[in-house]
């Protein structure tokens, strides 16, 4: 019996030994398991980054479109897209697509410059949408022939600062605000200053007045106008195609198709060449469904979320007609 007992408790113990063994096999197992699936996964998502970019066409001979749509800010990734567009041999021509009210002034700024580097490489024309005004009609005058609908919205030339004061309603419910500054003109005009601080009004009309004179002078270069003839029509209105055109804001009626064909006939473009989306990178935006959410919302209102960066803040002299 006592024989019997010891072999039991041998076996007992093989079979304790066994079953760690197996754990830890299984443990391992998953481990690998899971490795084996992260690498799997990257190894899809990079085949088809590389495949997108194979399939997009940005290495063949072809047509750029750059679309410009929304509230115009300041942006980098959109600038480094145009100088790309620059260097990309394979990029023949450029179709400029604008649906914008404008925005700022430094980004309706940034668009004209990096279209105009193109323009001195490859031949470059706007294509005007539903609103193409403001800084939206100063990205267009920096390409080489503007097309517009008999009904698109266009013009709005100018420049515009807009600031609320609180400060009599904080007076009245019993609210100061102490201001220790080194000169009574810095940050000015403050919502809190009241009544208005003397000069600060003249100072923001100074400001408004330079950018208002480069907008006039940048219309009355591209478009082969005299600064009196654009003064009359750049008063703040907005034109319509038509209009846009008499006023020679503008150089013909049509869209993209009418587009293609000038640059086929004017500039040697084959007209048979693949029209191809150009885009800023935004390596991380997009992945979620919450910013993929929050990106249609402000497609819906006319702003770009996902070029709402720490750079692009509708502040400070804007040129928009309305958002």
């Amino acid at each position: 019996m006592i024989g019997i007992g010891k072999r039991e408790g041998f076996l007992m113990t093989l079979d304790a030994d066994a079953i760690v063994e197996r754990r830890q096999l299984r443990r391992r197992l998953y481990f690998w398991r899971g490795v084996t699936l992260l690498l799997a996964i990257g190894l899809a998502v990079a085949l088809g980054l590389y495949a997108g970019r194979g399939m997009s066409g940005k290495g063949a001979p072809h047509i750029a479109r750059v679309t410009v749509s929304g509230m115009i800010l300041a942006d980098a990734d959109q600038r480094k897209m145009l100088k790309d567009i620059v260097a990309s041999d394979a990029v023949k021509a450029v179709i400029v697509a604008i649906d914008s009210p404008g925005g700022t002034t430094v980004g309706g700024e940034e668009l004209y410059d990096g279209l105009r580097r193109i323009a001195e490489n490859k031949p470059v024309v706007a294509t005007m949408g539903t609103l193409a005004t403001s800084a939206g009609y100063m990205t267009a005058i920096a390409t080489d022939r503007i097309f517009a609908e008999r009904t698109s919205i266009t013009g709005s030339i100018g420049v515009l600062f807009q600031y609320g004061n609180v400060g009599a309603l904080m007076q009245k419910i019993g609210v100061d605000v102490k201001t220790v500054k080194s000169a009574p003109l810095k940050a000015e005009p403050s919502p809190f200053t009241y009544p208005e601080q003397p000069g600060a009004a003249a100072m923001i009309q100074r400001l408004v007045d330079d950018t208002y004179a480069w907008f006039v002078d940048i219309v009355a270069e591209r478009r082969g106008l005299s600064r009196p003839d654009v003064l009359r029509v750049a008063d703040g209105s907005i034109y319509s195609g038509r209009q846009a055109l008499d006023l020679r804001l503008i150089d013909e009626i049509g869209g993209e198709d009418a587009a293609v064909t000038w640059l086929e006939s004017a500039k040697g473009i084959d007209k048979e060449l693949k029209i191809v989306d150009w885009a800023p990178e935004r390596p991380y935006a997009g992945f979620g469904i919450a910013d993929r959410a929050m990106a249609a919302a402000g497609r819906l209102i006319g702003i770009d979320l996902s070029a709402w960066n720490s750079e692009g803040r509708l502040d400070g002299l804007v040129s928009v007609w309305h958002p």
